[in-house]
């Protein structure tokens, strides 16, 4: 049965934070003691406690040891200038293939053009008019795709139109029969000529002679 890994942390309590530094600080500056013995090893070994104090162990000198230390990690770590210069190199050397690809794609738009053809193989010729013969077909498809949205936007536009000068039309016609039900103003009405009758009537009723000069 595999036991499940204990997390470390820091312990809480200073009286066992001691203690427990003391242990391990003693196996560890013997441990770093027997690699030097057994192995033949250059070690040096610094240890500061939590108060500050100093702990060290080294097989040899520990000065020429962190000498030795320094010397070493300039020699593996590159320079700030070498890196500097490695950096244009890569950007010089991304900067010419991005040249090429940019040239290859100048001549290949030349090529389709039906530009510098000469210095072309048959072989070559004939993927460029296949190539030519599928951007064709691709360009006729489409064409005919963007015709067919054209015709069916213009018969729904039609439908529309059609629909609207229907109602246009109906619309109309009630507005002429309406018309015709209404009595026009040059047709008087049947109280407007009884209103006439009693005016022309008396207008001639009294004496004859009253009548006559009325006339006149």
């Amino acid at each position: 049965m595999v036991r499940g890994k204990t997390q470390m942390k820091r312990i809480e309590n200073a009286t066992s934070r001691q203690v427990t530094f003391s242990k391990r600080r003693s196996g560890l500056l013997k441990k770093a003691f027997e690699l030097s013995v057994l192995c033949d090893a250059q070690v040096a070994l610094i240890i500061f406690s939590p108060r500050g104090k100093l702990y060290e162990f080294a097989s040899s000198s520990m000065q020429e040891t962190i000498v030795r230390y320094q010397r070493h990690t300039r020699q593996t770590r590159p320079t700030d200038d070498t890196t500097a210069e490695e950096s244009m190199q890569s950007m010089k050397e991304e900067t010419a293939t991005l040249m090429k690809r940019i040239e290859t794609m100048e001549a290949s738009k030349r090529r389709l053009l039906g530009e510098n053809l000469a210095s072309c193989t048959l072989e070559e010729l004939q993927q460029l008019e296949s190539q030519l013969e599928r951007g064709v077909s691709k360009i006729r498809a489409r064409k005919n795709q963007v015709f067919s949205e054209q015709i069916r936007q213009l018969r729904d536009k039609e439908k529309r139109l059609a629909a609207e000068n229907a109602r246009l039309t109906e619309q109309c016609a009630l507005t002429r029969k309406e018309l015709s039900n209404q009595p026009t103003e040059d047709t008087p009405s049947e109280d407007t000529n009884s209103q006439i009758s009693e005016v022309e009537t008396d207008l001639f009723i009294g004496l004859p002679e009253s009548r006559i000069k009325r006339v006149n």
